[in-house]
């Protein structure tokens, strides 16, 4: 089946922001992101981004381009995501220093996770802990 190589990730959370350049930004910077592509359309806005955490990554781009997928998205609010992180309280760390709105610090689940909670600049909801669900295959 096409995309099910098993080294690389398959499910790439896609968010929209107003202001994609400050979006890229703060997850960079507070939250460790590292930036693999950076695509600006000829009036500065972000047609494409991806953003790499571990082993997964997200897409990003700007709000009122007009593609078929702002479209789409034209209505829709905040996200949340997910990510499998090794130290959660370094990375909590991180996100404190650079000035993230934090919704939970650091907390241990009973289902054996440590985890914490973020908003972006957006309102989208980041969720950062231990838990790594064992996929298939």
């Amino acid at each position: 089946m096409a995309g099910t190589d098993s080294e690389r990730p398959s499910v790439f959370p896609t968010l929209l922001y107003a202001d994609a350049k400050a979006a890229i930004r703060q997850l960079t910077l507070a939250f460790g992101f590292t930036e693999l592509a950076v695509y600006e359309g000829e009036d500065g806005s972000v047609a494409h981004a991806e953003l790499a955490q571990g082993r997964g990554a997200v897409m990003l781009g700007s709000k009122g381009t007009g593609s078929r997928f702002d479209e789409a998205m034209r209505d829709a609010g905040p996200a949340g995501v997910y990510i499998a992180v090794d130290d959660v309280d370094a990375h909590h760390r991180r996100a404190v220093e650079h000035g993230a709105e934090i919704l939970m610090p650091p907390t241990d689940q009973e289902y054996g996770s440590r985890d914490y909670m973020a908003r972006d600049l957006e309102g989208n909801v980041w969720s950062f802990g231990t838990y790594s669900p064992g996929l298939p295959g």
